[in-house]
């Protein structure tokens, strides 16, 4: 989430956010406890995320705005087969996402704190079907889906929901709060999970097609101004629902959230805000998936898949106003 216009920007304003995003995951968990082997054996999956957010507001009035969110995404998934590392890769438009905006209370009578509320459309415009070539254990090379965690996009088509708030106890100190919440109605996207066939037990439990997750994203922190800087400081929660909001919840997802802390600092001179954020990951969750739920109840024998988590993103951007 970048920069959100404050209810003190002129009406009639543009804004342009760019934001980039990078993340390394590498470190494997089952719940909350560390696949440490993974690493010492080098048997570890390596994902590798670049994104690039364009974002573009329009400011109708002191309480109503419209923003177009349009990110472009380089991916690449390192994995091991046959003790031989190979790497997949995509690269190209992400979803698409057109959000309205309005404050709650008139900016002109109130003007500590306000909220923000916001109501979006997703749209399925990245490509969740890509393939690359898979290294085989005979050293063949086979064509296959893209891994669920770097194809461009999820195949729904969603609706966002968002909460941005802030309370200033002062000029220079206050408090700021986030939440986003994504839901995509649709179950599965038809992707299959393997190049390979699946057996009668994966498609029994459906974790043989790829699931269109919901997503959520929970701030909360505290900003200091000093001259031209703002520091701030905050938890966030970035979580992938076991089960969806509206609809089924079939297919496979790797479900689980990354509770974090994060400094962050915004320069700002005339009309342009820098800013850098840089969550700092301190328990990392991944929670047991509905496929992993029925394939529990069918064999009897407990089952709880893995996901790979990094250490830290990194946020960066610019906010113009025109």
């Amino acid at each position: 989430m970048g920069e959100h216009p404050d209810s003190s920007i002129k009406s009639g304003a543009w804004l342009f956010n760019s934001n980039t995003r990078y993340y390394k995951s590498f470190r494997h968990f089952v719940g909350k406890q560390e696949q440490f082997q993974r690493i010492a054996l080098q048997n570890n999956v390596i994902n590798k995320v670049l994104s690039q957010d364009f974002g573009f507001t329009r400011i109708f009035n002191d309480r109503w705005s419209l923003n177009v969110d349009i990110p472009y995404v380089d991916n690449s998934r390192s994995q091991v087969a046959d003790n031989t590392r190979f790497a997949t890769h995509s690269f190209g438009l992400g979803d698409i996402r057109i959000t309205g905006y309005y404050w709650l209370f008139d900016p002109a009578k109130v003007h500590s704190g306000n909220i923000q509320v916001g109501l979006g459309a997703k749209f399925a415009t990245g490509a969740y079907n890509l393939q690359d070539y898979f290294l085989q254990s005979n050293g063949t090379k086979l064509l296959g889906p893209l891994d669920q965690s770097i194809q461009l996009g999820d195949g729904g088509t969603g609706v966002s929901f968002e909460m941005n708030s802030y309370y200033n106890l002062s000029h220079t100190f206050g408090f700021y709060g986030n939440f986003f919440y994504l839901a995509n109605p649709r179950d599965v996207n038809g992707t299959p999970t393997s190049a390979t066939p699946a057996n009668a037990t994966k498609i029994a439990i459906t974790s043989d097609v790829e699931s269109v997750p919901d997503q959520m994203l929970i701030r909360l922190g505290a900003s200091l101004a000093v001259k031209r800087f703002d520091f701030s400081l905050g938890v966030r929660d970035d979580a992938l629902p076991v089960r969806d909001l509206f609809g089924s919840s079939d297919g496979f997802r790797r479900p689980g959230y990354i509770l974090s802390a994060e400094p962050g600092v915004t320069y700002r001179f005339k009309n342009i805000a820098i800013y850098a954020f840089v969550p700092i990951a301190i328990i990392r969750d991944r929670t047991q998936s509905v496929p992993d739920i029925r394939q529990t109840e069918l064999t009897g024998v407990y089952t709880h898949g893995d996901a790979a988590f990094a250490d830290y993103v990194v946020n960066i951007g610019l906010t113009v106003k025109f």
